[in-house]
C-alpha cells in the first residue's frame, strides 16, 4: 500500500462563512483524518471570483479565459489532490449561486482544455432543508462526469438535512452516508496509487487530452460551407 500522503480538495459552495455545508465539510475532514488523508477546503465565498462576462468566445477559444481572479489557482489546487469533494446547499429550488457561478468559470475557462481532474475521484455532498436535495446531487454528478472522475457512493446519496446552522450535525443517517462515501473514496484513491506504482502508468489513461483540439471539436465548429 501507497504511504505518500494523500489529499482530498473540496469545494465549498455556500455563501455563509459559518453554516450546515461547512459543518458537513468539517465531519469530513475528521472522517478522513482519521484514514491518515488530509481534507483541503476552498471556500468559495472566500475566492476573488468574477462571473462569465460577455465576452461570448468561450465555445470558440482553445485557450483557457483570460479572467484575472482566483478560479485559476482553484484548479490548480483540485488538480494537485488526489480527490474532489463538491459541497453545496439547495437555495432556491437549486445548486447555490457560487457553486453554479465556480462550476461555469472553472469549466467553460480552464477544465475544458485538458480535463484536469480525469480520473480523481469524487464525491457529491448536498446540505438542506427539505426539498431539491436530489436534483442538486444530480447537477453535481453530471459535473463530476463531464470532467472524467471516478464517482464512489455509499449506496445512497450524502445528502444532509438541516435548516437553521448546527441542525445539519443532528442528522444521523446523512453523516453515516457520508461516512460510507468518504471510506470509499479514500479504498479507491488507495486502488488507483497501488496500480500507479505496481505497473508505472496511471489506470485509465484518455488519448484526448485537450478536446477543444481535437478533430470532434473542430468539426463541430467549423463553419458550414
Amino acid at each position: 500500500m501507497s504511504t505518500t500522503p494523500k489529499k482530498i480538495v473540496a469545494i465549498h459552495g455556500s455563501e455563509r462563512a459559518r453554516g450546515n455545508t461547512l459543518d458537513v465539510l468539517e465531519h469530513a475532514a475528521k472522517t478522513l483524518a482519521a484514514r491518515g488523508v488530509e481534507l483541503e477546503i476552498i471556500r468559495l465565498a472566500e475566492l476573488r471570483m468574477s462571473p462569465c462576462g460577455p465576452c461570448g468566445d468561450c465555445n470558440s477559444r482553445t485557450v483557457p479565459c483570460t479572467v484575472d481572479d482566483d478560479v485559476p489557482e482553484a484548479v490548480r489546487r483540485m488538480a494537485q489532490a488526489d480527490g474532489i469533494l463538491y459541497a453545496a446547499p439547495v437555495h432556491g429550488f437549486g445548486t447555490s449561486a457560487l457553486m453554479q457561478m465556480f462550476i461555469e468559470r472553472s469549466g467553460v475557462g480552464y477544465l475544458r482544455f485538458e480535463r484536469p481532474l480525469t480520473n480523481k475521484v469524487a464525491g457529491v455532498i448536498v446540505t438542506g432543508r427539505r426539498y431539491s436535495h436530489t436534483e442538486v446531487h444530480g447537477h453535481l454528478v453530471a459535473n463530476v462526469m463531464l470532467n472524467r472522475m471516478i464517482l464512489v457512493g455509499s449506496g445512497f446519496p450524502a445528502i444532509v438535512y438541516g435548516n437553521q446552522p448546527g441542525d445539519a450535525r443532528h442528522d444521523d443517517e446523512g453523516l453515516e452516508m457520508l461516512d460510507r462515501m468518504l471510506h470509499r473514496m479514500v479504498d479507491m484513491i488507495e486502488v488507483l496509487a497501488e496500480h500507479r506504482e505496481l505497473t508505472g502508468r496511471d489506470a485509465m489513461a484518455t488519448d484526448k487530452a485537450n478536446e477543444r483540439d481535437d478533430r470532434w471539436f473542430a468539426a463541430r465548429s467549423s463553419p458550414v460551407g
